[in-house]
């Protein structure tokens, strides 16, 4: 079963300083807890595919408009608390399974090496219909 672990972050329900205020040393530990992290999934046969998205004030939401062209707008968004930061596809064998790979992730080190504890959201993917009429699983 697929599965896609989103890193979220929001104002309103954590504490985790912006990784913009970290220290250089910081910064480098989290990336490598995250490199090794992705090595472990890759040779398990776990890891379908993970990225890191930069900054939600690089973000733009594009909208159809009536044939015309389409409507843009430009972070940074006013109403915006929440963000995500980061993504993993695993192919793991059931939710259990996806669980335990997002608690893992959960811990990446933050400020002072700590486990950042941050919310991973695991989310089932949908796959294709199998026959004229099915429903997507």
């Amino acid at each position: 079963m697929k599965y896609m672990l989103l890193m979220q972050f929001s104002e309103t329900t954590t504490d985790i300083p912006p990784i913009s205020t970290w220290s250089a040393d910081e910064v480098q530990a989290h990336i490598a807890f995250m490199k090794a992290a992705d090595k472990k999934l890759a040779e398990s046969g776990e890891l379908v595919e993970a990225q890191g998205l930069a900054a939600p004030d690089t973000a733009k939401i594009v909208r159809a408009h009536g044939g015309g062209p389409p409507r843009i707008t430009e972070a940074p968004f006013p109403d915006t608390r929440e963000f995500l930061a980061g993504y993993w596809i695993v192919d793991c064998a059931g939710p259990d399974r996806a669980i335990e790979i997002a608690a893992f992730l959960s811990t990446a080190p933050g400020p002072g090496g700590a486990p950042l504890n941050m919310p991973i959201e695991v989310r089932q993917t949908m796959s294709a219909p199998t026959q004229e009429g099915d429903a997507p699983r």
